[in-house]
């Protein structure tokens, strides 16, 4: 019989400003220590010298992490110009250099061709699998890495500031999967001059804002105590993306058990489409909606 894991059973949403030095992993295993959390998971990996939104779900909320991952996000970066590395960041070693240094206007031309339906090659240091290994592994052993291309989509990439001949500021809005460090890698070739990501940082990330999220030595200065519960946000924010139908009473027990409930809609929703059940004000379950009956997916069944 499998040991039952021990914690408490608390649900919802704890969106933490990560520092730079931690991997995305060892910010979830801290903050599931701090809160005592039964269960823990993040939306979406920032590399370890990487800051910013890192939305860390708790409890149920680990049901909802899909609609965050496929969710839009944005990122700030500052990219080296004139130098590639291994590892298309400052963490690598440099493989490549060029005196060349383009113009702005040559930099705002160059970015054109990454906007929209785009194939990247993820960075060979990534966490991508081939034949069941991580690429950074096979990397790190010297292995010659070869990795597939994968579809990108990209909303906006702008060039924000230039701070100097060797440096560019860009902020990108893109879909699942992006790399920002491939970005910077494939910019550099395009203008002929090498590149790679100095700085990175997410603003946002589907609901969750930067500027909206705990700074880490709070959270850690808070752990284990009341206080840090208070900075958990409702579970229902993960399903931003969905429309919202409300149970009757007999609809919710139906639900519980596993079966199609009756719901009524909050807004428009059609036939056959993807939505989250509401009783009492809680998220229930996940499902489709078919002419007033939720069809369940995910329950999710939060603790009073």
């Amino acid at each position: 019989m499998a040991r039952k894991r021990k914690g408490r059973d608390i649900s919802g949403w704890l969106v933490l400003d990560k520092p730079a030095g931690m991997t995305s992993t060892a910010v979830v295993n801290k903050v599931r220590w701090a809160l005592e959390a039964k269960k823990a998971g993040h939306a979406g990996t920032l590399d370890p010298e990487a800051t910013g939104v890192l939305a860390v779900a708790l409890g149920e909320a680990t049901k909802t992490v899909p609609y965050i991952t496929d969710a839009l996000k944005a990122y700030t970066f500052t990219v080296v110009l004139g130098q590639a590395t291994n590892t298309d960041d400052a963490e690598g070693e440099v493989i490549a250099q060029s005196d060349l240094r383009p113009s702005d206007e040559d930099i705002k031309d160059a970015l054109a061709p990454f906007l929209g339906d785009i194939m990247q090659v993820p960075p060979k240091f990534s966490a991508v699998k081939i034949d069941g290994q991580r690429a950074y592994k096979l990397a790190r052993d010297g292995e010659d890495v070869e990795l597939a291309a994968r579809p990108l989509w990209v909303e906006e990439l702008v060039m924000v500031d230039r701070p100097d001949a060797d440096h560019v500021v860009l902020e990108m809005t893109c879909g699942k999967g992006g790399y920002v460090r491939s970005i910077a890698r494939d910019l550099g070739a395009a203008l002929g001059c090498h590149a790679h990501v100095k700085e990175l940082r997410r603003i946002w990330s589907g609901p969750f804002d930067v500027e909206k999220a705990l700074n880490w030595e709070d959270a850690m200065r808070m752990e284990r105590t009341p206080e840090l519960d208070t900075h958990i946000q409702p579970l229902e924010i993960g399903l931003d993306s969905l429309s919202e139908v409300r149970c009757t009473p007999e609809g919710a027990a139906r639900l519980r058990n596993g079966n199609p409930g009756m719901v009524m809609p909050v807004e428009d929703v059609e036939y056959g489409e993807e939505v989250w059940a509401s009783f009492q004000g809680k998220a229930l379950a996940i499902g489709i909606y078919k002419a007033g009956e939720l069809h369940p997916s995910r329950l999710i069944l939060q603790t009073p």
